[in-house]
């Protein structure tokens, strides 16, 4: 099971900071994030750094699927 990541309510750059360090112990993560910012922001970096990436989005928040 992947961790779980909710980082709905913060502003760039905490979610993209917390995404890099919980990749660094983890190769897989589920991040939840409620700002299109941080989605784009998080899924540029995950993908530069060839993890496979799955985005969803319900109600204004989104859900990122990060894994190696």
């Amino acid at each position: 099971m992947a961790n779980v990541l909710d980082l709905r309510g913060l502003s760039c750059p905490i979610p993209l900071i917390k995404t890099k360090d919980a990749l660094n112990d983890s190769a897989a993560i589920t991040v939840l994030v409620d700002e299109p910012p941080a989605k784009e922001n998080i899924i540029k970096f995950a993908r530069s750094q060839n993890f496979q990436v799955e985005c969803s989005e319900a109600g204004g928040e989104y859900t990122i699927n990060i894994s190696k």
